[in-house]
């Protein structure tokens, strides 16, 4: 078995990575932050955000230049350690930006979790892309 802890927090954590995924794909940006704790980090390409108030910003910008996207994830190794947890997800992205331009991306996910009040979310999200192709 590659993952570790209780199997009703592994559920839940993987409701919550469905829960950011069904928001982007709906272009939902409240469900999508709602996922986040205030002070978490958001890594992408390098670039650490840590707020909130801070990355949400990053995030509109960056869904306002698409018509579609197709957001899945697959998980990888989780582990649980009381109210603290961390697990590495393969996404894959089908991104229809507005210019007419498609890309299909592979990326990985390396997350740490907090439990708050019987809730998970995310404290740090870093991305990295594996693999991308354009048509």
């Amino acid at each position: 078995m590659i993952s570790s802890g209780p199997i009703e927090d592994r559920l839940a954590i993987r409701e919550l990575v469905d829960s950011y995924n069904d928001a982007v794909m709906r272009f939902d940006g409240e469900a999508w932050a709602a996922n986040w704790r205030d002070d978490a980090t958001w890594c992408l390409g390098g670039n650490d955000v840590t707020g909130k108030d801070n990355f949400f910003p990053v995030w509109e910008g960056a869904m306002a230049n698409f018509s579609f996207v197709g957001f899945f994830a697959s998980a990888g190794p989780m582990t649980i350690d009381g109210d603290k947890a961390h697990a590495t997800w393969y996404q894959q992205e089908f991104l229809h930006q507005k210019d007419g331009v498609k890309r299909n991306v592979t990326g990985q996910y390396e997350d740490d979790y907090v439990k708050v009040d019987g809730r998970w979310y995310f404290q740090r999200r870093e991305y990295n892309v594996l693999n991308t192709e354009e048509y």
